[in-house]
């Protein structure tokens, strides 16, 4: 088997990862379990680490070399090392840069560890230095409670160093804190180690313990990052130490670190359970391409309905929004206000992760909430055209926030809700505000359903400048866009609300004046993926599930990116795009 390291999935800065040697390892891991596999001493020298930023000390085993920063670049720029087992280099945050190695432990982690913005600033220079598909390793500081922050900032490896000292020292670890021995009436694990009581409980049987409960932890973030749920599971976790919150928080203040890690697309739960969550790049990203590429392509003769969210995703399918529907009898724009998100246009109620969020409904909005959505309904009316506001929504939260914007608004707001926005009293002066309104007919909902979806993904005016005059077929929400020739553009994808192009739809992208994401690939056809090796260079904008062209001297296709378009140009190995079509050209 070759060996090396490999990403398979991603979680914004978490890798799903496989070490491979004489067997796979997979990370987040430990490299005990290499040392294990392989009898390898690939870690033995992490202590003669010169910490300095001109000295860089490489793990010297099968002919690897050792030395200053410049001889290893020199000897790496001669050839790549012939080893049986993955390579390893030390740097600091400062000398983080690409020395051919497979992995990189980052020095000094026990004087960063446990400091937020130290922590965040080091791993964040560190990963954007060193390659794409490189395992991240941090020695001597994993713990149950820490690791998942850990690795949610993108580490790939630890060791059981930290648990093992722990132990033996007394002092018993959990994913919620430490507890010294001393302190315990009972042994809050069922582990093989605490599967006795406590008074024959030994130092030895600690240790153990910790290294099952750091195994279990890891388990469960691998498993995490396989759903696309590890956020939702730290913004609880992270908890139990204060640095631990803190630095997942500095890590949101790092938006360009951790958004273009963060896939546009999924089709799993977004659990919305504290107002962390308002930071989230998911939400401030719907919310900005909500507020800056949303097109109102209803004018300025229909009205603006803003109704309250529902539980049930889509809102539509909801009874109380079928109420609502029932009531209007669609004669204005539905737009639904909701926290975490924001507000979400009906054309929109699909596109992720607008109909997969789930938020906690206590019926009393948090100040930050009011503000977020205040300042994302704000925005959205400031850039969309209504001849007047009907707001159909209950007093808890909701009329607060519209009430904030009133004052900004040179249209008229008429407040239909009497005490609860489904009594017969509010659907009746729901009834009567929009009496005379013109209807919105299904065909046209659709067809700017498909506009308004196109506008969010690729941006404002693709609605238009990309689709073009459209012909519709099929039903909402299965809904494609067919050319003049009756061929097909681009079809809704239910699962999460954003368009799948053919390839008259990419050739469409390509001569439309819409940015297009483009990956330039070697001479070849792909059939069904183009792999990292066979990317010549890829847009910067690219991130992880966007639609993209991909074009060389014998080929167009389209597909959906697997990696960002900085990891397809320096990666060397994994899938770079799945692709959906493509011909030979």
């Amino acid at each position: 088997m070759t060996e090396y390291f490999e990403v398979h999935a991603r979680d914004a800065a978490a890798r799903l990862g496989e070490l491979r040697l004489t067997e796979s390892v997979t990370t987040p891991g430990l490299v005990d379990d290499v040392l294990r596999e392989t009898g390898s001493a690939w870690f033995e020298r992490q202590e003669a680490v010169d910490g300095s930023e001109d000295e860089l000390t490489v793990l010297p085993y099968r002919g690897f070399p050792a030395g200053t920063r410049e001889e290893v670049q020199d000897s790496f720029a001669i050839e790549y090392p012939d080893t049986d087992y993955p390579s390893a280099a030390v740097v600091t945050p400062h000398t983080a840069d690409d020395y051919g190695a497979d992995a990189y432990i980052l020095s000094n982690a026990q004087g960063f560890v446990g400091h937020a913005s130290a922590f965040a600033d080091a791993i964040i220079e560190a990963r954007e230095s060193l390659p794409a598909d490189t395992a991240l390793y941090l020695s001597g500081v994993a713990t149950p409670a820490n690791v998942a922050v850990l690795a949610y900032a993108g580490v790939d490896l630890f060791d059981e160093h930290k648990a093992v000292v722990s132990g033996t020292q007394g002092t018993y670890l959990t994913t919620d804190g430490a507890y010294e021995l001393d302190e315990l009436d009972d042994l809050p694990c069922a582990c093989s180690a605490c599967q006795q009581s406590l008074d024959s409980f030994s130092r030895e049987d600690c240790a153990e313990h910790n290294v099952n409960a750091l195994r279990a932890e890891l388990a469960r973030v691998r498993t995490r990052i396989r759903n696309g749920r590890l956020r939702d599971y730290i913004e609880g976790q992270a908890r139990h130490e204060a640095w631990l919150t803190a630095a997942f928080r500095e890590l949101d203040q790092q938006w360009g670190y951790v958004e273009e890690r963060t896939p546009v697309q999924r089709d799993n739960l977004l659990l919305a359970a504290s107002e962390d969550t308002l930071r989230r790049v998911e939400i401030q990203r719907f919310a900005d391409r909500v507020t800056s590429r949303y097109v109102n392509r209803y004018g300025d003769d229909r009205p603006l309905l803003l109704v309250p969210c529902s539980a049930r995703k889509p809102y539509s399918e909801s009874q109380s929004h079928r109420q609502f529907q029932d009531a209007a009898n669609y004669r204005a724009h539905v737009v639904s206000m909701t926290s975490p998100i924001g507000v979400v246009p009906q054309d929109l109620e699909l596109t992720y992760p607008a109909q997969h969020y789930d938020s906690v409904v206590t019926g009393r909005w948090g100040e930050d909430e009011k503000a977020f959505v205040t300042s994302v309904l704000r925005r959205y009316l400031e850039n969309a055209d209504y001849p007047r506001v009907i707001a159909h929504v209950p007093d808890e939260g909701y009329r607060d926030i519209v009430e904030r914007v009133e004052p900004d608004l040179d249209i008229p707001v008429e407040y239909t809700v009497a005490e609860h926005p489904t009594d017969d009293a509010s659907l009746a002066n729901l009834r009567d505000a929009l009496a005379g309104e013109d209807q919105i007919w299904v065909s046209e909902r659709e067809e700017r359903t498909m506009r308004a979806i196109a506008d969010y993904q690729f941006g404002r005016g693709a609605g238009d400048d990309l689709l073009g005059d459209f012909e519709l077929q099929g039903r909402y929400p299965k809904l494609q866009a067919l050319d003049e020739s009756g061929e097909q553009l681009a079809a809704v994808v239910p699962q999460y609300g954003l368009l799948s192009l053919t390839l008259r739809g990419g050739r469409r992208w390509v001569d439309s004046s819409v940015e297009t994401k483009t990956v330039e690939i070697d001479e070849f056809v792909p059939r069904g993926s183009v792999l990292a090796p066979g990317v010549v260079d890829a847009s910067e904008s690219i991130r992880v599930g966007d639609e993209v062209v991909v074009r060389g001297p014998s080929a167009f296709a389209v597909g959906k990116a697997e990696m960002t378009g900085v990891e397809m140009a320096e990666s060397t190995r994994g899938i770079a795009v799945d692709v959906r079509h493509s011909e030979e050209v």
